[in-house]
């Protein structure tokens, strides 16, 4: 169930982007730079842009930003335990339902890169790169979903 965070969990939701990132591998070099961005507070809430996937607890998280004709994937994080299970899935197709809803065209995401092939899977395509907030001189893939290319409701096929 997709559902929105709530303030008592931020802790628990921080820790759930910091396991995520730390499930690819990094080194313990580069995982404290990213715990430093890698950060939710209240405002995130407050801002009703930030939902949960909830089984029996969060495995997932996405922050959504809709602005006009764009949107942006902020955050979109699945716990380990949840990776595999259609937990990214069911948040992406949230946030392009809801943004759709709220008039935006196209969603933009800064892609780690190892999550560029599901992102890719959902109907994303890399249309530049961009800098990291987290580590010097280190681009991410800028993706973007058109949403004119996609009927409500419906993702492509894997």
């Amino acid at each position: 169930m997709i559902r929105p965070a709530r303030l008592d969990e931020l802790e628990a939701l921080t820790g759930l982007m910091h396991r995520s990132k730390a499930h690819w591998g990094y080194d313990e070099d580069f995982m404290a730079a990213a715990r430093a961005v890698l950060q939710l507070s209240a405002q995130d809430v407050e801002s009703k842009q930030l939902v949960v996937f909830d089984a029996d607890g969060p495995q997932g998280l996405c922050k959504l930003v809709v602005d006009g004709g764009g949107a942006e994937i902020n955050k979109l994080f699945v716990a380990p335990e949840g990776m595999g299970k259609g937990v990214g899935r069911a948040l992406v197709q949230w946030a392009i339902e809801t943004a759709h809803a709220g008039g935006a065209t196209r969603i933009e995401i800064e892609a780690d890169p190892g999550a560029v092939p599901f992102y890719q899977r959902m109907g994303a395509h890399e249309i530049g790169r961009v800098p990291s907030e987290a580590i010097a001189d280190r681009m991410l893939p800028l993706m973007q979903i058109d949403l004119t290319d996609l009927a409500p409701g419906r993702l492509r096929s894997i």
